[in-house]
């Protein structure tokens, strides 16, 4: 699905999220602008800050402000700024080596490098924040980080675990990854001082999408096209990671099934692909996946109810549908 509409509606205000996001990257520390331009340089989806900007427009920003503003610009570029800190980090503790098409940063400079510059971008990213002038906004992403650093831990401390239960990796997922997707929906509605139930609306959105997300990350993992999705195909599986299309194959299999996805999640590493890639195709895991990221996806739709008709709500329903059929 290329140049979907929603992308198209906020271009012109994602280049100048783009030219902040460049402007408050400088230091005078070179290695830090060197990691910082090559993380950014590395391109993505822009989805988090584009959630910001769709969702600020859906509750009224700025045209129903004193005065107009930009600083949904701003706090996108934070959203944006949060994540990449995020990724820097992960790539450290899974040991990976491709994210986007490219060598990642800490293939590139070290892990030292990449975890520090992981700091600057967390620290640089609440320096933004003040600049917004609310503790609304402050409380939000304070809440967010934190739950998204709680989600690694979970996340880390599941590794090679097969008894990890269906409740308890979407528990990983809302706060690892649908939080800052969360976070970044209920921001616009902060930004626009929209009523209670528009910003509940807008968080759950965002809650939902975020999950949506990440489950079709999943899937992708074992069937999406490696040149597309820019990274190798089974990197959870050697990570040892028990996502929600292992934990399916091995509810739903039979016991030699499950005993092969076990071992897969026990032992890491590649070997078992082929094996486990041919459980998930018998049991319909991976269709199972997809499934209940379709009910997330709907689920965000159905939250949107409260935000009044406009383009940029249009945009959001849009977005929801887009996470469910996306092939990278």
């Amino acid at each position: 699905m290329e140049n979907p509409p929603f992308l198209a509606l906020i271009a012109a205000d994602l280049q100048r999220v783009d030219a902040v996001i460049r402007a408050r990257l400088g230091s005078d520390v070179a290695l830090v602008r060197q990691v910082a331009e090559y993380i950014v340089a590395g391109g993505g989806k822009r989805l988090r800050p584009s959630l910001v900007l769709l969702s600020a427009g859906a509750a009224g920003y700025p045209e129903n402000c004193a005065g107009g503003g930009e600083r949904h610009f701003e706090m996108a570029a934070v959203v944006e700024f949060i994540h990449t800190a995020t990724l820097l980090h992960d790539d450290v503790v899974d040991a990976s080596e491709m994210r986007r098409g490219r060598r990642t940063a800490n293939a590139e400079f070290g892990n030292a490098a990449s975890v520090l510059v992981g700091d600057f971008l967390y620290s640089r990213a609440f320096q933004m924040m003040l600049g917004a002038e609310s503790m609304r906004v402050m409380q939000v992403l304070a809440d967010a980080t934190n739950k998204i650093a709680e989600g690694e831990v979970l996340q880390l401390m599941n590794c090679h675990d097969p008894d990890v239960d269906e409740g308890g990796y979407l528990e990983v997922i809302r706060r690892k990854t649908a939080k800052l997707f969360e976070a970044a929906a209920r921001l616009g509605a902060v930004l626009a001082a929209a009523p209670p139930a528009v910003e509940t609306g807008l968080a759950e959105y965002g809650m939902h999408l975020g999950t949506a997300f990440q489950l079709i990350d999943d899937v992708l993992d074992y069937s999406g096209d490696a040149a597309t999705i820019g990274k190798s195909l089974g990197d959870d599986l050697a990570e040892g990671k028990p996502t929600l299309p292992l934990i399916r194959a091995m509810a739903c299999g039979t016991a030699a099934q499950a005993a092969t996805v076990r071992r897969a999640i026990v032992e890491g590493g590649r070997d078992d692909f082929a094996q486990v890639l041919e459980v998930l195709r018998a049991t319909g895991a991976l269709d199972y996946a997809r499934d209940v990221a379709e009910r997330e996806a709907e689920a965000a739709r159905r939250a949107l109810q409260p935000v009044p008709a406009s383009k940029y709500k249009d945009s959001l329903l849009e977005l929801a549908s887009f996470s469910v059929v996306r092939r990278s």
